[in-house]
């Protein structure tokens, strides 16, 4: 096997104390490095944009560990592995081929522009709620806004368009995605979430078999018993995908944009005074700080040659790298690691590329541009409550966000 990097692996660090950092080395080391993923398990890192973009298209890779990984297929990795729910999943993220348009198809229809558009009204109303609670913290006292504000907005969303209204099945659903992108997650952890959240979401299918509601887990359900080809652990398991995925990327998008604006007073003056909008904001922060740093995992079905002697053998693992591919200077310019909303190509694969291109993508922008405009509408004197480089990164080299985002909502 052939390498573009310096000698040795780049271990990966789980912790994700310094992300970005992190995404430098590796795009320093060409456009594949070869790196170690938590317990060891060796895997490629890739930050190019180009080589990314193809990577994502070529039907020589694929997401089914099952079919393609040799270390799942042999067993050498288990429940107990950080990574193992992201490859483990039998639903459309990890599908192959024919099996994920298939389930693509079956799922498109719950994400249309139109869909998304008429939850706006929804969106809007859950963001005033909480606003208004906000404005009842007393005037100077600290409040979490990631806890407040960016967490549950999303949650509220994904929650009620999957019917999940049961306030400990919600709870018990955070956990346990919780663990899923805490890659510092100890092996008794990891074992114990992908059970626990399939328990409570296989109680939800059971309920809403017994009482089905306009709701998706409904549509689910009547697709899967009325003789659709989804089997009953895909069900389970689309599930599991849309409440992690449908909120932990906009939880970290809105967290992000919030930082980067009360962190760059000159950024959030532009839109302020209308020369730069707040989808400019979402979309600078999804390139240069995406909710998804890192996504696990790729492989190479068949040998893969490559411009520059870079060559993926038949089972070698990709670590599509996401914040890597943002801020890389060969797309972006010298200023790829400056935010600058004015920026004139905002070009990223925040949300993925080909055909994983992420469902959820339109609601989380439509969520972002209702949040954050009424957000600093409501509090035009909203300041970090602590300094900017106290605050602590998410223990993750997957999410990219804060751990807590203090803020104070007026002086």
């Amino acid at each position: 096997m052939s390498t573009s990097a310096a000698d040795g692996p780049f271990v990966i660090d789980p912790t994700g104390a310094d992300v970005q950092g992190d995404a430098a080395r590796i795009r320093a080391r060409g456009p594949a490095a070869r790196v170690l993923l938590p317990g060891g398990v060796p895997a490629w890192a890739v930050g190019d944009p180009a080589l990314l973009r193809r990577l994502l298209t070529d039907d020589r890779v694929s997401k089914d560990g099952y079919l393609h990984w040799p270390p799942l297929i042999n067993g050498e990795v288990g429940p107990e592995w950080q990574l193992f729910v992201w490859i483990a999943v039998r639903n459309m993220l990890t599908a192959y081929g024919d099996d994920h348009h298939r389930l693509r198809r079956l799922i498109s229809s719950a994400f249309t522009v139109r869909r998304t558009a008429a939850l706006r009204p929804r969106v809007e109303a859950i963001v005033a709620e909480l606003l208004d609670e906000l404005a009842a913290v007393p005037p100077g006292e600290p409040v979490d806004l990631r806890e407040r504000f960016a967490y549950p907005l999303p949650i509220q969303v994904i929650c009620e368009l999957f019917g999940i209204t049961d306030e400990a099945a919600r709870e018990e659903i955070r956990a346990c995605v919780d663990t899923f992108f805490r890659t510092t997650a100890t092996p008794e952890e990891v074992a114990a979430a992908y059970p626990r959240l399939q328990a409570v979401l296989r109680a939800l299918i059971e309920e809403k078999r017994a009482r089905p509601a306009d709701d998706m887990s409904s549509d689910l359900i009547a697709a899967r018993d009325g003789g659709s080809t989804l089997s009953e652990q895909e069900l389970v398991d689309t599930l599991v995908l849309f409440v992690s995925a449908g909120h932990e990327t906009t939880v970290n998008l809105l967290d992000n944009a919030i930082h980067a604006m009360l962190t760059r007073p000159d950024q959030l003056a532009l839109v302020r005074t209308g020369r730069a909008t707040w989808n400019d904001v979402i979309e600078e922060t999804l390139r240069a700080e995406p909710p998804i740093a890192n996504l696990p995992l790729r492989f190479a079905v068949e040998d893969i040659e490559l411009d520059g002697g870079v060559a993926f053998r038949k089972g070698d693992a990709i670590l599509a790298c996401y914040a890597a591919a943002g801020r890389d200077p060969g797309l972006h310019g010298d200023d790829a690691d400056a935010f600058d909303v004015t920026r004139a190509g905002k070009e990223h694969m925040a949300f993925g590329y080909g055909v994983h291109y992420c469902l959820g993508a339109p609601l989380a922008r439509l969520e972002a541009a209702i949040a954050l405009p009424a957000l600093f509408g409501r509090f035009p004197d909203l300041a970090l409550a602590v300094p900017a480089e106290e605050l602590r990164p998410l223990a993750s080299f997957i999410s990219h966000g804060h751990a807590a985002l203090p803020v104070r909502l007026r002086p």
